[in-house]
């Protein structure tokens, strides 16, 4: 992993899960992605992360053929801002499917210049934790990892915590993101990395978008042996964060601020239940989360930043009433949008 995307990953930083933009003929809007990409970079994100859940799983299936293009348009776009602005962008590619599918996908994000992968356990239910830990193995041979704790909701399952002890024992291993949404789930990853010897080489990445802004304001403590051992989670890979991105950067640094200071106000609490109700109707909780990814979609349109909201699988479709949903959080919080900073962004686009 090149050092400075280390040092921002370690520090901590907002990571995007992005979507895929189509047209309407459900073929890659390559222009369109280009554009949505530069504008989570504009935005200030720290990472960005492709070929995920958010971007569709069916990229990979063999009349789509998108993974490595979708995979290569990111790094591009990415490579151009880094030598424009001198900054570093962490390229995370996800990483899914049986051991050989993993491996061999882990090899075409590293030759990509990706820094590392987010290596997926959906869909092997029929693996067992010591073949998961195997596969892990293998793949950071090739590229660092990025640990998943994927909520079952959406293809993941509940493992022991000898699993996620033997997960932080793996060398190049260099983060987990923790998305189980479920509190004894995601405290038995963080005690696993904070009892792990090689605690300081792993960040903790919130994946749990029902609980965002606690994760990030919680200083997890732990004895052992008389030692009080400290862990708290130092930015988040969020499909969430795919959205109102421009505030969602402002809010991520405010948050972190107060955690230094050690300020955390009964005002980050409010703002914590706030962002998970509108995870909540984004995310089409209400239909055990079916709606999720075009809920992302929908905003995005709303706000000039896609098209349409279609999706590769044309079964997708938003749920009765999450539209509407959807409408009663933006009047709701508006200043949880980012809407002045997308038109401006859409405004200099098009002088492009």
């Amino acid at each position: 992993m090149r050092k400075e995307a280390l040092r921002i990953l370690r520090e901590g930083t907002v990571i995007p899960a992005i979507p895929l933009v189509l047209d309407e003929s459900l073929e890659l809007d390559e222009e369109g992605q280009r554009r949505l990409i530069r504008y989570y970079l504009e935005a200030g994100v720290g990472g960005i992360a492709t070929a995920v859940h958010t971007t569709q799983f069916e990229i990979r299936d063999p009349e789509v053929n998108l993974f490595e293009k979708i995979l290569s348009i990111t790094a591009e776009e990415v490579q151009t801002f880094e030598s424009r602005t001198g900054k570093t962008i962490i390229l995370v590619a996800g990483a899914c499917g049986p051991t050989d599918q993993a491996v061999k996908e882990a090899i075409i994000a590293s030759r990509m210049g990706y820094d590392a992968v987010l290596l997926s356990p959906g869909g092997l239910n029929d693996y067992s934790e010591d073949q998961l830990v195997e596969r892990t193995k293998q793949v950071t041979a090739i590229i660092p990892v990025i640990g998943f704790y994927l909520q079952p909701a959406v293809g993941g399952r509940v493992f022991t915590y000898n699993y996620w002890e033997r997960v932080c024992d793996i060398n190049n291993v260099v983060a987990i993101k923790v998305a189980a949404f479920d509190r004894y789930l995601s405290l038995d990853v963080v005690r696993a990395v904070a009892f792990s010897r090689r605690r300081k080489e792993i960040s903790l990445y919130t994946g749990n978008d029902d609980n965002i802004v606690n994760d990030l304001i919680t200083k997890y403590q732990f004895i052992k042996d008389g030692e009080t051992i400290t862990c708290s989670f130092v930015g988040g890979l969020l499909g969430h964060w795919s959205i109102w991105t421009g505030n969602v950067v402002k809010m991520f640094h405010e948050i972190k601020k107060a955690v230094v200071k050690d300020q955390i106000t009964p005002g980050l609490l409010t703002l914590a239940a706030e962002v998970t109700d509108v995870n909540s109707a984004v995310f089409d909780t209400a239909h055990n989360f079916k709606g999720c990814i075009v809920g992302i979609h929908q905003v995005l349109y709303k706000q000039g930043l896609m098209k349409n909201i279609s999706t590769l699988n044309k079964e997708e479709v938003l749920s009765p009433g999450q539209l509407e949903e959807i409408e009663r959080v933006y009047a709701m919080y508006p200043h949880l949008n980012d809407d002045e900073f997308v038109k401006e962004f859409l405004k200099k686009e098009e002088q492009r």
